[in-house]
């Protein structure tokens, strides 16, 4: 997969310009990264047709639709829980909508990977989903599962538990349809 090492957000902002032209369509995954390092502003602002799950008022019925047109888009931003030195890309999705436009519907995928989200092998990126990611994602969704009082996962079984789906993407079928772009600035969880 093609990858690229940018030092912060602005570069990030920088490389997203050049690779989405004006009058693209383009969604994003659920994402704190995406917001911190200001790329829905910067969809927001831009000549785009972007499918915006975050606009306010939508309904859930908007929403889903808004992830349908997802798979149709010319561009999908979203981030990644965890990358192994490998280059797997190690994923934990609660509907799956994130997940599945990453592996099959939009022409390009970006995804925005803060360094800290490296890990050695499989093993760790389970490891740090578990410490990390699902229980501050369930916090941030104000989820009732256990891992928002331990801040560990303990593989609930709560109507809300945020761990339902758990993908590896070890490598594409489109040539350079996903691009890595690893960022050395803190972002996301």
């Amino acid at each position: 997969m093609p990858s690229v090492v940018l030092k912060n957000k602005e570069d990030v902002l920088a490389y997203l310009r050049e690779q989405i032209v004006d009058e693209s369509t383009v969604a994003v995954g659920g994402s704190t990264t995406l917001f911190q390092f200001g790329i829905i502003d910067e969809l927001r602002s831009r000549n785009l047709n972007f499918y915006d799950r975050y606009a306010p008022g939508l309904t859930p019925a908007q929403i889903q639709e808004v992830f349908h047109h997802s798979f149709n888009a010319d561009a999908y931003i979203a981030s990644a829980n965890a990358v192994t030195l490998k280059g797997e890309i190690v994923n934990i999705d609660r509907t799956g909508n994130r997940v599945a436009a990453m592996m099959y519907g939009p022409k390009k995928v970006y995804l925005i990977v803060s360094a800290s989200k490296v890990v050695k092998d499989l093993d760790e990126a389970r490891e740090r989903i578990r410490r990390v990611a699902a229980p501050k994602n369930a916090q941030r969704l104000n989820l009732k599962t256990p891992c928002v009082q331990t801040g560990y996962c303990m593989d609930c079984e709560s109507p809300d538990r945020l761990c339902a789906f758990e993908t590896v993407i070890k490598r594409q079928a489109i040539k350079d349809r996903i691009h890595v772009i690893l960022v050395e600035e803190q972002g996301g969880f």
